[in-house]
């Protein structure tokens, strides 16, 4: 009989969000929490009747009560189906007083994988887990893991099989796990996009996005097997309800700039849960700069959050242009100083773009006052 899970990880339950502006770092905090009952109504869809969560469900070793509580409360209330939380790197296994109070307070249907040792989730059907013990363990935690047993064999980790940082720390996990013990699926947390290490053995990835690097949209995955040795069947199920995205602007002088705007920003009705961060390039002219800053500054409202980056835009300012500025005096030298550090390629990127805001913004307050 074929045996389907569902499989996900890194939910991260009360991730501060500290570097977003109030109003937003709510709602991503929300959706964090409103994953849980996504990833049941994925497994329902799915035909799954068990949850298996790969580590990193909450976001710290010490999460706030009202957290715990209402993601305890929110599996509890998804009774048909088996809930399995793995400690992750975030809330390992030196959390004592963290699986504590879960243990306490779990419900029926949960069920906590704290030992490296078997689990059986049904008849015929083994988990094998491998909790974090700490925040950097340093050793392959699933190397317990040996071929025997009969039945369908499902292995439960969380950590790297690659150097998914830029630290230089290699993979711990051999990406061959699944063939070496013997597993029929590895189901791994850690990394936050989906990822397919092998035929056996993926990556779920975040069912609720936290930050632009991953261009997939968030999801989990809904694995079936349907005997052991035969490869699992794979389906993964978009579960996130906000979206980020990354728009690419290669723009050129002479450019229409409404129009281009109009057929590349997001239609209107995506645009409040959406999180959408503009990324200028190329060359503009000093009004053409000016004009497209005006146009993102009135469509950044619509969204969840937006931000504009002009590190990599050029800006070519005629005569005429920084005449309109002023023709000579302190306003013309200014204009010019600015217009020489937004194209200096000594100056970091950042000091660039700075400087080419504060030219726009002068040309645009000039126009102003002669109106």
């Amino acid at each position: 009989m074929t045996f389907r899970f569902l499989h996900s990880s890194d939910l991260h339950l009360g991730k501060p969000f500290g570097g977003y502006p109030e109003g937003i770092r709510n709602r991503l905090r929300e959706a964090r929490h409103g994953a849980i009952s996504r990833l049941a109504e994925a497994a329902r869809a799915g035909g799954a009747g068990v949850v298996l969560l790969a580590g990193d469900t909450f976001d710290a070793e010490t999460p706030a009560p009202d957290t715990l509580r209402q993601a305890l409360r929110a599996m509890a209330a998804a009774s048909d189906l088996t809930w399995v939380l793995l400690p992750g790197n975030h809330d390992s296994l030196a959390a004592t007083e963290l699986w504590r109070r879960i243990a306490g307070d779990a419900a029926p249907n949960l069920r906590l994988a704290l030992e490296p040792q078997p689990l059986a989730l049904a008849p015929g059907v083994t988990l094998y887990p491998a909790p974090c013990t700490q925040r950097r363990p340093g050793r392959d935690l699933t190397d317990w893991m040996e071929p025997g047993g009969e039945g369908l064999r499902i292995g439960l980790a969380h950590g790297a099989v690659t150097d998914f940082t830029d630290e230089g720390v290699p993979g711990i996990i051999p990406p061959d796990r699944a063939q070496r013990a013997g597993l029929d699926y590895l189901a791994l947390g850690d990394w936050h996009g989906t990822l397919t290490v092998g035929d056996r053995t993926r990556y779920s990835g975040t069912p609720e996005a936290d930050g632009f690097k991953h261009a997939d949209a968030a999801g989990a995955l809904v694995v079936a097997l349907e005997a052991p040795g035969a490869l699992p069947l794979v389906e993964r199920i978009a579960t996130g309800s906000l979206k980020w995205r990354t728009l690419a602007l290669d723009l050129l002088p002479g450019e229409a700039l409404a129009q281009r705007l109009a057929a590349t920003l997001p239609a209107l009705g995506l645009r409040r849960d959406m999180l959408l961060r503009v990324q200028a390039q190329g060359r503009l002219t000093l009004p053409e700069r000016a004009e497209l800053e005006t146009a993102l500054e009135a469509a950044a409202p619509d969204f969840g959050w937006f931000a504009s980056d002009f590190t990599a835009l050029g800006t070519e300012a005629r005569p005429e242009d920084l005449d309109l500025i002023d023709r000579a005096g302190a306003l013309r030298a200014a204009a010019e100083a600015l217009l020489a550090e937004t194209n200096d390629p000594a100056l970091p990127g950042p000091a660039r773009e700075a400087a080419g805001i504060a030219l726009s913004r002068l040309f645009s307050f000039a126009q102003e006052v002669a109106a």
